[in-house]
């Protein structure tokens, strides 16, 4: 049985209307910049006795860095999961193979501002949606959402960019052969040839911690021991 914040985050959800989605689906190459417009009726009407006709505006950036290909055994070694989720992973590792590619979206918010206007949220909400049609905006989302629970509003939309972006991704991902895993290190070919530029990095001045790490999440460093070590190596 769901408790009082699971229900309110489910009926939140269930409330939230995307109202224009951007044109064109995250960039499997890049990063995509999304500015959003979400508005809602303000939190404080549910204390008043007469219902105000006012909405709130809250203007922001969703950034997603660039899709990472990634592996079962990447994942688990992650911070920030909990045990159930390990397990969940390890798991995969079992059943796929701890070097079986996927797909790791990652992603911040970038507030900009926030407005308290005197108009109610399908008015307004016209009024942004007419605004950026007339300046040929394809790319920024216009979102309905609950006040308090805003950011469940935000998510939802980035679920749903994700998922319709998802195909697309992966398609272009195993066009150039990205997802094919390398027998010799049983890693897909994008995580090699993102192991092979830190090495190069090292080799050019970068933080080793950082490649250290990487190999250490991958679980692959004792293949790649005495490569990294020869970094250290006095020439």
């Amino acid at each position: 049985m769901m408790n009082q914040e699971e229900q309110d985050i489910l009926a939140a959800i269930k409330l939230t209307k995307i109202l224009k989605t951007p044109k064109q689906h995250l960039a499997t190459f890049g990063v995509t910049r999304t500015n959003y417009y979400l508005i809602t009726q303000p939190s404080y009407d549910d204390l008043l006795q007469q219902q105000q006709e006012e909405s709130v505006i809250r203007e922001g950036t969703v950034v997603s860095e660039r899709p990472l290909v990634v592996t079962p055994r990447y994942m688990a070694n992650l911070d920030g999961f909990s045990s159930d989720a390990r397990k969940y992973f390890e798991n995969l590792v079992q059943t796929l193979g701890p070097g079986a590619p996927g797909i790791l979206y990652q992603y911040r918010n970038e507030p900009a501002g926030l407005d308290i206007v005197s108009e109610n949220v399908e008015a307004i909400s016209q009024k942004i949606l007419a605004d950026l049609k007339g300046k040929g905006d394809t790319q920024s989302v216009v979102i309905q959402g609950v006040d308090h629970l805003w950011d469940v509003s935000l998510l939802q939309f980035i679920y749903q960019f994700t998922a319709n972006s998802l195909k697309g991704n992966i398609s272009e991902m195993g066009n150039m052969g990205l997802l094919n895993v390398e027998n010799s290190v049983g890693l897909p070919t994008a995580i090699v040839r993102e192991i092979e530029e830190m090495f190069q990095r090292v080799r050019q001045g970068d933080d080793p911690s950082k490649l250290k790490e990487k190999l250490d999440r991958l679980g692959v460093f004792d293949l790649y021991e005495d490569r990294f070590l020869s970094l250290f190596l006095k020439k």
